[in-house]
């Protein structure tokens, strides 16, 4: 039986993004946004930035960082797995699969849920083989690894390392809230089974600008570094975070389920926002909107500044940014 909600007083929204067909708007996305100047400098607080969300998968960079202070072995594709939402492609798990051998490992100790492959071509090809769901293709298995290969390198158990008063989610406890420079807010359990620490859009904005900053050689500068120089396993073939690291230089990008972004540019700039739908169909467009008005040049992700709106198979609209960044 689902637990009794917390009952908490809706936040002021804003209108983050809508979506016009055949020119009139048909939706509106509603939520809460921050945004940093690069000098670290609040420019633009729409909806309740202060309200507590849940960041989902927007938070495993810190969980990667984590991860990485409790002294786990990461580097390279095996840190931009372990701080990202992977699409099951073969070169995915083989990462992961390296990282629990490491630990002396196996799947079997992911306990994450069984899953296809979020990449369409792989997730056909499987089925076509007469292969189902395995916990090293879903999309968090690159984190769990993670947090797995910290638990044998600081001497944790692995057993129960997803419970909220394990040893390492503790730590994970204490990270996050040193770099969204406030309290969690709440803790419950994400999709994938792991303790999640509830946090806002302004510290996921603070986090993502001290990772795009991070000083050189620091545990936070390695998590940033191994994202913009691996963006294929943060995400996948195709996967917008990867295009948004692969084609703006410097840019870090992580979203999470349940309409949860956040992403740092070069400079320090910073966006994070939760739309209060859930549907992430315009965190996309939206953040990509404000890092231009931040100074960001996006114009290399230019087709993904707005997402058709189609009828009879061809654009007759498109989501767009909301009145509020238009009066912005």
């Amino acid at each position: 039986m689902a637990e009794h909600p917390v009952v908490t007083p809706a936040p002021v929204l804003a209108e983050l993004a809508v979506v016009v067909r055949s020119g009139l708007v048909e939706s509106r996305h509603l939520g809460s946004l921050v945004a940093l100047g690069a000098d670290g400098t609040p420019v633009l607080e729409l909806g309740d930035p202060d309200a507590v969300v849940l960041p989902r998968s927007t938070t495993k960079p810190l969980q990667a960082l984590a991860c990485l202070e409790a002294g786990a072995p990461l580097e390279g594709p095996a840190l931009a797995i372990a701080a990202g939402s992977h699409t099951g492609e073969d070169r995915h798990v083989e990462v992961v699969r390296a990282v629990l051998a490491r630990a002396g490992l196996d799947e079997s100790d992911l306990r994450c849920p069984p899953d296809l492959p979020e990449d369409e071509e792989t997730r056909l090809r499987l089925l076509r083989a007469g292969e189902g769901p395995s916990r090293v293709r879903m999309n968090c298995s690159g984190k769990h690894a993670a947090m797995l290969s910290a638990c044998v390198a600081a001497g944790w158990p692995t057993e129960g390392h997803l419970d909220a008063d394990h040893p390492l989610q503790q730590h994970v406890r204490t990270v996050v809230a040193r770099e969204i420079g406030a309290p969690v807010g709440h803790t419950a359990v994400d999709g994938c089974g792991a303790a999640l620490f509830g946090t806002t859009v302004r510290g996921l904005a603070t986090a993502f600008r001290s990772l795009a900053l991070a000083p050189s050689g620091s545990p936070a500068a390695q998590v940033a570094a191994a994202m913009r120089a691996h963006p294929e396993f943060v995400g996948g073939r195709g996967h917008v975070n990867s295009r948004l690291m692969a084609d703006l230089p410097g840019v870090l990008a992580k979203g999470g389920a349940e309409g949860v972004i956040g992403v740092a540019g070069p400079r320090g700039q910073a966006v994070a926002m939760k739309v209060v739908d859930g549907s992430p169909r315009a965190t996309t467009v939206v953040a990509l909107a404000v890092l231009r008005g931040l100074g960001v040049d996006t114009s290399a992700v230019a087709d993904l500044t707005s997402v058709p709106v189609l009828g009879g198979g061809v654009p007759v609209g498109a989501v767009l940014p909301g009145a509020a960044l238009a009066a912005w």
